[in-house]
């Protein structure tokens, strides 16, 4: 009896360990940063300093956002007591396992169900917050581009200015 408690121990939040690392793996594609060559490709007239800035901050705000639906994660399972379910169905599952003349087992179709609903739950809330992601990702790529259109325009206006000054300057040396 006491082998069994060591192992039921042993293994006490293995399964959310699994989905940690489960959902973590799921993550990381969604939020790989973008390479230096991808930053010029997209900001071709910005200077090589303001590609390295911007660069910078596309990473600082993705690793924001990562550590941000990390924690939303962390936050719903800690809230929806997930390690402790899990915990619970396994210890069920062996013991269900152990007592093999048992002929209740409407107690686990219980549970099972209870957990399939739960974990509905769960996915649909874990979808609305990467929408929620993608979103914020879309509004950052928007004001980027705003930004991109912001020092093309101002170069335009540079030019013009510049084109204005030497204008006048020529008018003053004509005229005087």
């Amino acid at each position: 009896m006491a082998e069994k408690g060591k192992a039921t121990s042993l293994s006490a939040g293995s399964a959310r360990s699994k989905v940690d690392k489960s959902f973590k793996r799921a993550l990381l594609p969604l939020l790989s940063t973008g390479s230096m060559e991808e930053i010029r490709k997209a900001f071709p007239s910005f200077s090589s300093n303001d590609q390295e800035h911007l660069q910078q901050l596309f990473i600082k705000v993705i690793t924001s956002l990562h550590g941000h639906i990390e924690d939303v994660f962390q936050s719903l399972c800690d809230e929806m007591k997930v390690g402790t379910v899990l915990d619970t169905v396994e210890q069920l599952v062996e013991e269900q396992s152990l007592d093999l003349l048992k002929s209740d087992k409407t107690n686990v179709l219980d549970i099972a169900r209870d957990l399939s609903i739960s974990k509905q739950n769960e996915i649909q809330h874990l979808r609305e917050v990467l929408e929620k992601a993608e979103e914020h990702n879309l509004r950052i790529c928007a004001r980027l581009e705003l930004i991109k259109k912001g020092k093309q325009q101002s170069s335009v206006t540079q030019d013009a200015l510049q084109k204005l000054m030497s204008g006048m300057r020529s008018y003053k040396t004509f005229s005087g």
